[in-house]
């Protein structure tokens, strides 16, 4: 698997590459290096700026003075734009490396949870004294899988394979993510406000400290007792449901980035703590958990493909604007339903971003513990049918739904074990 991005760096021609870089390397947010290899960079005896980056490879070429220009054989990844500011080279913030310092974050907390069991302290104790059913925290949590079972039941048939402490939490993730969900995509999501969001996330901070409202909260307050889960994707998420009460377009890639992590690859953040790396895995927590941002991000590209229709009738447009105009398209083909030769172009192109995602994902899938892999490979190979769906649709997602019948889903359990039981990724080389 390509390691996550670790930084977004517009590479000045005419400067020197500075102390211990050659020309065409990025230096990593970790201090490590690692070589680009871009050919259209090198080819030319005047160097144009190339912004680049270690997720998406080259992302576009344009000579100095000729900002937001890009060649026809630049690839599809990202739509960031970037001016040069004389012969320095210049950092460009973008969405992916803000996203890219949570990650490091969770990364450290699970290494941390990985140390010698002596050198770490207990969690504190979450609260017990709840209003609830007999069966407390068991039936909490076994209600929280009757919600799993009804709502993603090919992905809680996998959870079945996991220790049950393991399968509990990721019940009791799911839930929580779900009720968010539901705050702004739900029935009564024309009544929630941004005051309603606050009070959500208080409720949030209630649950990290012991306290939870209700039985399927302390099904999550039990949770986050048991594994080294963090805050941070929790209130990111609550972000999410703030932006789409707020905002409907998109200017650019970058945006929709932010957007995606927001929602979906926040989701990945969450899991990792309780998936757990194979212990005889080599890879980094930082890759694997840049796998599992991935998959959140590639699972949100799926849903606004195949749901363009649905949201253009409540206003909405998660598609690129700036790419939209490139392809010559506008809002108002949008909302006129209309599949066109430009329509299937552009969509072509989204879906292409969103495969790169899903391979970027796959092989982070692999350093999972064993037990934990099969309900990630379930839920990614249905939703990488779901774009080949829209593709038999001859991209007609603005009246047809691209969904995956039940017999392609029952068939596709039985792969998903099979690509569960592979060796690690990182343990493949190793192997004569």
């Amino acid at each position: 698997m390509q390691q996550m991005a670790t930084t977004v760096t517009l590479l000045g021609a005419a400067s020197s590459p500075g102390p211990g870089l050659a020309a065409g390397d990025v230096a990593g947010r970790d201090g490590r290096h690692a070589s680009l290899h871009c050919s259209r960079l090198r080819a030319r005896k005047r160097q144009p700026w190339v912004l680049c980056s270690l997720k998406y490879g080259c992302l576009g070429v344009g000579e100095p003075g000729e900002a937001g220009s890009r060649s026809a054989a630049s690839p599809v990844y990202s739509s960031l734009t970037a001016s040069p500011a004389g012969d320095a080279a210049v950092a460009v913030v973008s969405s992916e490396q803000k996203v890219y310092d949570v990650v490091v974050k969770q990364a450290a907390l699970l290494k941390r949870q990985l140390r010698p069991q002596q050198q770490q302290q207990a969690p504190p104790a979450v609260a017990r004294e709840l209003d609830a059913p007999r069966g407390g925290l068991g039936e909490a949590y076994a209600r929280c899988g009757e919600i799993c079972e009804e709502y993603a039941k090919t992905f809680y048939l996998g959870t079945l394979l996991m220790t049950e402490e393991r399968r509990r939490a990721i019940w009791a993730i799911y839930v929580w993510c779900r009720r968010t969900d539901e705050l702004v995509d739900g029935p009564n999501a024309s009544h929630i406000t941004p005051q309603a969001l606050d009070r959500w996330e208080r409720r949030l901070e209630d649950l990290f400290a012991g306290r939870p409202y209700d039985m399927l909260d302390a099904a999550l307050s039990d949770t986050i007792t048991k594994f080294p889960i963090d805050i941070q994707p929790f209130k990111d998420m609550i972000d999410g449901m703030r932006t789409d009460l707020k905002k409907a377009r998109y200017k650019n890639f970058d945006e929709l980035y932010m957007y995606c992590y927001y929602v979906a690859g926040t989701v990945g953040l969450m899991s990792v703590p309780v998936m757990g790396i194979a212990p005889e895995s080599k890879a980094t927590a930082e890759s694997v958990y840049g796998a599992a941002l991935a998959l959140g991000l590639a699972n949100q590209l799926t849903n606004i493909l195949r749901d363009v229709g649905e949201d253009a009738r409540r206003g909405r447009i998660y598609l690129p604007q700036d790419e939209l105009a490139e392809a010559g398209l506008s809002d108002e083909d949008i909302f006129k339903g209309v599949v066109t030769e430009k329509w299937r172009k552009f969509m072509k192109r989204q879906i292409k971003r969103a495969r790169m995602f899903f391979e970027e994902a796959e092989q982070g899938v692999t350093e999972l513990r064993k037990e934990s892999r099969w309900p990630v490979w379930a839920s990614m190979l249905l939703y990488r049918q779901i774009l080949d769906e829209i593709e038999a649709n001859d991209y007609n997602n603005f009246t047809k739904r691209a969904y995956v019948g039940k017999a392609k889903k029952v068939l596709a359990l039985p792969v998903a074990y099979g690509k569960s039981l592979l060796l690690p990724y990182s343990l493949r080389n190793n192997q004569t």
